[in-house]
This record gives C-alpha cells, structure tokens and sequence, in this order.
C-alpha cells in the first residue's frame, strides 16, 4: 500500500479509536459486571490503532529482513493478533449480555487470549520469516505460539454454542437466533481458516515448498472472510435487530444467506483452492530438480561477487603503492 493510502488508513483508524473511547469509558466508570471485558475491549481497540503505525516503519531503501519484519508485525500481529483479541471479546461480551457464556468464562478465555498474544504474539510473528534467513528452531517456535492464538475464540464458540441448545426456546432469544449463528461461523472459521489451514502452511518445512501456493489463500480466505467477515455481518444484525425490534424478519431470506456464505466459502477452499495447492505442493517436492540446480549459477555468480572485490582490491592497493 502507497504511503499516502497507509497515512490516510492510519487517520481513520484513530477517529474510530475515537468513536469506540466516547461510548466505552462511561460504563466502564459505572462499575458493571463486564467491566472487565469492556476494558480488555477498549485495549485491543488501542492496540489496532496504535500497532498498524508499524507498516511506516519501512521505505523504499529499507533492508529487505528489515522491511519484512515490520511487515509481518501489520500482517500477522496486528491481523492474527490484535484482531483475533478483539474478536474474541467482542464474541464473549455479545454472548454473555444473552446469557449464553458466564462472565467468569468469558473474562478467563479473553485473558488466556491477551495472555497468549502478550507472551507469543511476537514469537508468533517468526513463522513467516523464512525467506529472510530465521533459524528453524526460532520458525518452529514461532509456529507454535501462532497456533495457540486460535484456541479461547474456539472455547467460547463451544461454550457459547453448547448453551444456545439448551435455552434456544426463550422467545427473545430466538429474535437473535441468526446474528448469534453468525458469531458461532465465527468460531467454527476460527478454528478451521485460521487454525486447520494455518498449521499446514506454518511448519517451516511446508513454508519451504507451500509459500505463495494456492495453499496461501486457502488459509487467508477461510480465516480473513470467515472470522472477521462473519463478525463484522453477525454485528451487523445484531445493530439491526435492535434498531427494527417490532419489525419481523424475512427469516427465510437471512437462513438461505447465513448457509449460502458458509457454504460458498467452505467450496471455493475445498473444490477448488485446497487441491490445486496440493497438487502444487506435490510438483514442488518431487519435481523440483531445477531449484536445486540454480545452486550452480548461484555459486558461480557468487565467485564473480568475490573477483570484482579482489579486482578493486588490488587496484586501489597499485594505486596507492604509486602514490608513494
């Protein structure tokens, strides 16, 4: 993204830092019985705003393992780590305001995930950094701590879903059904995009001969539509079904949606981006004899680096022995 474009996200980001201060901090003040997740909330809000100033940390004259670095803090810290904090509060808070998730769950699954992301989302970071010469051992760690990111947003989704079958009867409650059906996608998607499909692109192995494969996008496409996509549509009625409480739904309508995009989703990673990544995956590992063989020009072009050295060497050496 062009600087002016990533000044200009930066700006929005901080008037809805803003917008997200001025409703919050009143209640928080109150001393509520969520208290504690509004202010976990309010924390994950800071942290997208504040954190996404990390891609100006790069220009164009920037060393490559420089550049990289900081770009993975906005691709994977600030996207898998901040967001999946604030997603996963969002869900808890939603959930426990219906009943479906005791607050004492909801505030140990948002600390486990601040905990995580504070102790590991850094170290999490390193399972991208292949190409710019990490060590093994530190992607592999790397790998791991990215892996546990995924698991209190799954926790809640179970819980949360467990409790919706037992009290789905409450008429209220059956007013929210689809909003709370897109908050469990959200869970489901968590653990399948982000978690499923992350592992098998994360080891530093498969990043050797998956990176940039249809395996890529099979991960990113599952884990960016379907957690935070399927978050942003389940707020979405959720706003909806407050503002129009007395109108009815066209329930039909919103059920055939909610199928259609999950569906949609789960078929253009199965039918069609998973295979091909496979098959990609398979000429990668047993026909990849040419990519081996550029170890030829690599070490001839590597000798002629080392004589163009020796040759300036030795002609600025002449000309000082001239000189005197």
């Amino acid at each position: 993204m062009g600087r002016f474009w990533q000044l200009l996200l930066v700006i929005g980001l901080f008037l809805w830092l803003a917008l997200m201060i001025r409703p919050i901090v009143p209640i928080i003040k109150k001393g509520t019985s969520e208290r504690g997740l509004l202010i976990l909330f309010l924390i994950s809000c800071f942290a997208i705003a504040f954190f996404y100033a990390a891609g100006l940390m790069w220009g164009r004259t920037t060393n490559l393992a420089i550049a990289e670095y900081w770009r993975w803090w906005v691709v994977h810290l600030w996207v898998e780590g901040f967001f999946e904090v604030f997603a996963t509060v969002v869900a808890a808070f939603l959930f426990t305001r219906m009943g479906l998730l005791r607050i004492k769950s909801a505030t140990n699954n948002v600390l486990f995930a601040t905990i995580i992301f504070l102790s590991g989302g850094i170290l999490g970071t390193f399972h991208h950094l292949y190409f710019t010469g990490t060590p093994t051992g530190v992607m592999a760690l790397g790998a791991t701590f990215s892996a546990l990111e995924v698991v209190p947003l799954v926790l809640i989704g179970f819980e949360a879903f467990h409790n919706y079958r037992m009290s789905k009867s409450t008429e209220w409650l059956a007013d929210y059904k689809w909003p709370i059906y897109f908050l469990l996608s959200v869970a489901f998607w968590n653990f399948l995009g982000a978690g499923i499909f992350g592992f098998i692109i994360n080891p530093p192995i498969a990043l050797y001969y998956m990176q940039g494969l249809n395996t890529t996008p099979v991960h990113g496409h599952a884990a960016l539509f379907g957690v935070y996509g399927m978050l942003g549509i389940g707020l979405m009625l959720f706003v909806l079904r407050s503002m129009y409480r007395k109108q009815k739904w066209n329930d039909k309508l919103i059920k055939f949606t909610f199928w259609t995009l999950n569906a949609g989703l789960l078929l253009m990673v199965v039918v069609s981006l998973l295979p091909v990544g496979l098959m990609q995956t398979f000429a990668s590992v047993n026909h990849g004899a040419f990519k081996w063989s550029r170890i030829i020009g690599d070490t001839v072009f590597g000798i002629g680096t080392l004589t163009l050295f020796l040759f300036v060497y030795q002609l600025t050496l002449k000309k000082d022995k001239s000189t005197n």
